[in-house]
């Protein structure tokens, strides 16, 4: 029996968000799109399992979507989604941070509170904080048209114009100056209470930077503005759902999402990507454009024969560098926590963070290949904005670290108490070490967490690499987001937006512009120039 016809006009290698936005707006538009997985299940960095005990559902890589339901594109999507089953839950305590001595601070949906819980962190503090947001929220039409469009374009060009225009040549490099200001410069000015530093600070690794980051300040800002706005969304049930949500659309209107379909080369002919070949053989043609959603890495040492792509591509994407790794520590609870201030219960994300040197420090050692004394934890909540994630009257932790080194990079042990391999790698041993001292350092703070354990999974950088091939050597961000990897150079492999070398030949994902993060909007800003 012949095997069927997957040709389509658009071919997509991957099927994470933002191949997932891409191809649900070009199938709504009337375009036959397919989208090819190697996992045995679609998603990318989204999935839900019962990673511990039976149900229990974690979300085993990423939980919140606050870019997304700000995206230009929810509009249009959101909708469409929600008649497939998307249903998103929300809390007014989007954030908090607590310190190891029990001090904290929580972050709402709601600026005179968040503006009065500072200024009880000290005087003053709050009002630095509104000042913040009265200046990004001043820029931010600029910086989201930055950020959600392609760069190399008229929009962009009319963008930088009326900005020329309204403030002068001047006052426009001037405020370019400021938004490459480092989150350290703005905390240690701005804010007197090392507790008020302690609930910012943390953010800047969200998006892969460190507080001595250039830009770090604005993407701090960026996202704290995003979370009072937004709050911290969850998908009803688990993140798979929203996966489901977009499969059924897009199958709707024509489309498949393929898995366990490798890729193993894009077809080259006449300069122009036609299509695919899988790894049983199997080719399948792309009438109009093929879209990859891979690192640069991916795309032009493993999927491009080196004939058709030129030498400066290459070896720009050689030069492409991976940033730090991240683990993950999923817990199932016999009850809920604990916390030394019960609203923090009610949090969907805290950090357990004492302040910014703690920050620095961590990354530091990170990126020095030791393993940090005192981590920043990132503690998500499920069960506090979705109780359908676990049985009646249980727990679940969704915990997060992203100060480590990547997989085979692992040079000792900062604290000098765990033994770590020659070889640099992250072995079971290893993750199983590390993670005792996070649980520990959180048991030490809520008095009922060592009880009530039931359940435990732990992700190393190494386990993450394995779970998804974009997340080279267990780096969740696609690739180091310095400045140098960032807005016109992420990556620099790429001539100009989100084209190749190759004609019909397109790179979306956390590698390429704006960056990683949940939003979909590389996905999104491809679907546009395809549709």
């Amino acid at each position: 029996m012949a095997a069927p016809n997957r040709d389509a006009d658009i071919v997509i290698i991957g099927s994470g968000i933002n191949a997932l936005v891409c191809g649900a707006r070009l199938a709504l538009k009337g375009k036959r799109v397919a989208l090819f997985e190697r996992e045995a299940v679609a998603g990318g960095c989204i999935r839900t399992e019962e990673l511990t005990l039976p149900g229990f559902r974690h979300d085993t890589l990423s939980t919140l979507y606050p870019l997304f339901v700000t995206s230009p594109h929810y509009a249009e999507l959101g909708p469409e989604l929600a008649r497939h089953g998307l249903r998103f839950r929300n809390t007014q305590t989007p954030t908090a941070s607590v310190m190891d001595d029990g001090r904290s601070v929580i972050f709402r949906t709601d600026r005179a509170a968040n503006i009065a819980a500072l200024d009880a962190c000290a005087p003053g503090d709050g009002q630095a904080y509104a000042r913040a947001m009265a200046e990004v929220e001043e820029i931010a039409p600029m910086v989201f048209g930055l950020l959600g469009g392609e760069l190399w374009s008229w929009p962009t060009a009319k963008l930088l114009l009326g900005e020329v225009k309204r403030r002068g040549p001047k006052g426009l490099g001037r405020l370019f100056g400021g938004m490459l200001r480092a989150s350290r410069d703005w905390l240690r000015s701005d804010f007197a209470s090392p507790l008020s530093q302690a609930l910012f600070a943390p953010w800047v690794l969200h998006v892969g930077l460190s507080p001595e980051s250039s830009a770090s300040a604005l993407m701090n800002r960026l996202v704290l503005m995003s979370l009072e706005a937004a709050g911290s969304p969850m998908v009803e049930g688990g993140s798979a759902r929203i996966v489901e949500a977009f499969v059924r659309l897009i199958e709707e209107k024509g489309g498949r999402v393929h898995t366990n379909a490798d890729v193993v080369e894009i077809l080259v002919e006449g300069g122009r990507a036609t299509g695919i070949r899988l790894g049983d053989g199997e080719i399948v043609r792309a009438r109009k454009a093929v879209v990859a959603s891979v690192t640069p890495t991916q795309l032009y040492e493993r999927l491009l024969p080196a004939s058709a792509t030129p030498e400066r591509a290459r070896s720009e994407a050689k030069a492409y560098r991976y940033g730090r790794g991240e683990m993950q520590i999923h817990l199932a609870l016999s009850e809920p926590p604990q916390w030394p201030d019960p609203t923090l219960r009610d949090v969907a994300m805290l950090h357990l963070s004492n302040g910014l040197e703690a920050v620095s420090r961590a990354v530091n050692e990170a990126e020095r290949g030791l393993l940090p004394a005192e981590a920043s934890i990132v503690v998500a909540q499920p069960i506090a904005v979705d109780p359908s994630r676990a049985p009646d009257g249980k727990w679940i932790f969704w915990i997060q670290l992203q100060e480590l080194p990547r997989d085979g990079a692992v040079k000792g042990d900062a604290s000098g108490l765990i033994p770590t391999p020659e070889h640099g790698r992250w072995t079971p041993e290893l993750r199983e070490a590390y993670a005792d001292r996070i649980v520990e350092r959180l048991c030490k703070l809520i008095p009922n967490l060592r009880e009530s354990i039931i359940g435990r999974h732990v992700i190393s950088p190494a386990d993450l690499a394995a779970l998804n091939i974009n997340l080279v050597g267990g780096d969740p961000y696609g690739g180091d987001c310095s400045l140098d990897q960032f807005m016109l150079w992420r990556p620099r492999a790429t001539p100009g937006n989100h084209e190749t070398p190759i004609k019909g030949l397109y790179q979306i994902g956390a590698s390429t512009h704006p960056g990683p993060g949940l939003g979909g909007m590389s996905g999104s800003m491809v679907a546009d120039r395809l549709a």
